[in-house]
């Protein structure tokens, strides 16, 4: 880990583990530094950036990237701590001699799409100031046929794959965490057809599809998925037992309470530990997580505080909660996907795998909000979430000519065990989580 002493600052973030396509990592911090939103939105890829100037710092990340900050006080004033995550913060300060002061709460999460500008100035430092840099127009295609709307967003997340492929992953195995759902489905065919296309093997990619002691929907579905395209060579089950399940140990990785994170989470732990016993210098995986929330397919029904009105007139409502701006936001752990995206950064990043997950990346995104939402459902909530396997099969199909399978939604941790298994298994409620996680600061 890279340690960056500036001033009053202490950078424990890693650069290494941004994927930047267009410009080196100094010249991405300068443009930071600028607090030029429209230079900003101009670098190309996914990223946790922060730069120094003197008493302003600025701080911007994608949904990709994580970055937290906490101001400690000094006796010659304010220290401000960044790093990913809480617990990296939480011991730097235990080694200073300054734990007594932290709490988790007090740390703050910066939002994806925003620059966070922070001065500091003394006691008591003033709130961050955020300005965003990525603002796509929603509605603004002007087409209102999935094939064609399927076309233009398919073949963005195409693009995005290639990148990753000819300049990050560019040499040994590739992982997909596969349900062989509408999101990781469209992942595989398309990195599959990336690598045939970039004259590159496609036996360097392999599907993990887990299930927990012979149960699950997802390892059947995953077989049908891939017989079906005569691909079946490239499934890998995971087989695991419910005793390799420990929600607790999500919770301290992920530092979240949100149950179907935690849940989400936990799966995804236990599947990534078990590809890292069998393959120990794995490094690459790619998943589809971002897919439900750009195309809105969550089901509004379970959640009281939203209806389809509220969810089809707010930008990027899943990608980032209620904004910035509203009483709603958490600072400690900002909104939506921009939090719950540690559900599956954090499992790889501390088991040393390096994700990708190119339906978060803005370019992808921005098609999606671009989507005629109202026009196309009118207000109606299948329609809806019927839209969203119409869209994505048919630009699978544009983009790569592959017939893609659809299958009925279902969330990754309901899809790995049986229903009653799982019900067992995880708590009911957020509280217990909530009080697993403080635990270890109590």
């Amino acid at each position: 880990m890279n340690f960056q002493y500036v001033s009053k600052v202490v950078d424990l973030t890693d650069p290494e583990k941004n994927v930047i396509y267009n410009m080196t990592h100094e010249e991405a911090v300068n443009i930071v530094k600028s607090g030029d939103v429209e230079a900003v939105r101009g670098i190309d890829g996914q990223f946790a950036m922060v730069s120094v100037e003197e008493k302003t710092i600025r701080m911007a990340r994608s949904i990709g990237r994580p970055l937290r900050y906490f101001i400690a006080k000094r006796a010659v004033g304010p220290q401000l701590v960044i790093a990913e995550r809480i617990d990296i913060i939480y011991d730097y300060l235990k080694k200073e001699g300054l734990d007594d002061q932290f709490h988790p709460s007090y740390s703050r999460m910066v939002p994806a799409h925003y620059i966070t500008k922070i001065e500091l100035l003394g006691c008591p430092d003033p709130n961050p100031v955020y300005s965003r840099f990525f603002a796509p127009l929603r509605n603004k295609l002007n087409k209102s046929n999935p094939e064609q709307i399927g076309a233009e967003y398919i073949g963005a997340v195409y693009n995005e794959i290639k990148k990753w492929l000819q300049f990050r992953a560019k040499t040994g195995p590739i992982g997909i965490t596969f349900s062989a759902g509408i999101d990781s489905g469209s992942v595989f065919i398309l990195t599959y057809h990336a690598l045939k296309e970039l004259g590159e093997s496609p036996s360097r990619l392999k599907a993990f599809t887990l299930s927990v002691d012979g149960d699950g929907a997802d390892l059947m579905q995953a077989r049908k998925f891939l017989e079906a395209l005569n691909l079946e060579i490239f499934l890998e089950p995971v087989e695991l037992k419910y005793s390799d399940l420990n929600w607790k140990d999500a919770v301290n990785v992920v530092e979240d309470y949100k149950p179907l994170d935690i849940q989400a989470a936990t799966m995804n732990l236990a599947l990534l530990k078990a590809i890292r016993l069998r393959y120990p210098d794995w490094k690459y995986m790619i998943d589809g997580d971002g897919g439900d929330e750009n195309l809105k397919d969550y089901p509004i029904e379970e959640n009281p505080e939203l209806t389809i009105r509220s969810v089809l007139n707010n930008l990027m409502l899943y990608h980032e909660g209620w904004g910035v701006e509203s009483i709603k936001h958490s600072l400690t752990y900002s909104g939506g996907l921009s939090r719950g995206y540690m559900r599956t950064f954090s499992p790889g990043d501390l088991l040393n795998f390096e994700g990708y997950s190119p339906y978060t990346l803005p370019n992808v995104i921005e098609i999606s909000e671009g989507i005629p939402f109202i026009k196309m459902t009118d207000w109606d909530h299948q329609k809806l979430y019927d839209l969203k396997g119409q869209i994505v099969s048919s630009g699978v199909k544009a983009v790569t000519g592959i017939e893609m399978p659809v299958f009925e939604k279902r969330r990754f941790q309901h899809g790995a065990a049986s229903p009653k298994a799982f019900t067992s298994h995880f708590p009911e409620g957020e509280k217990p989580y909530r009080r697993e996680f403080l635990s270890k600061y109590e």
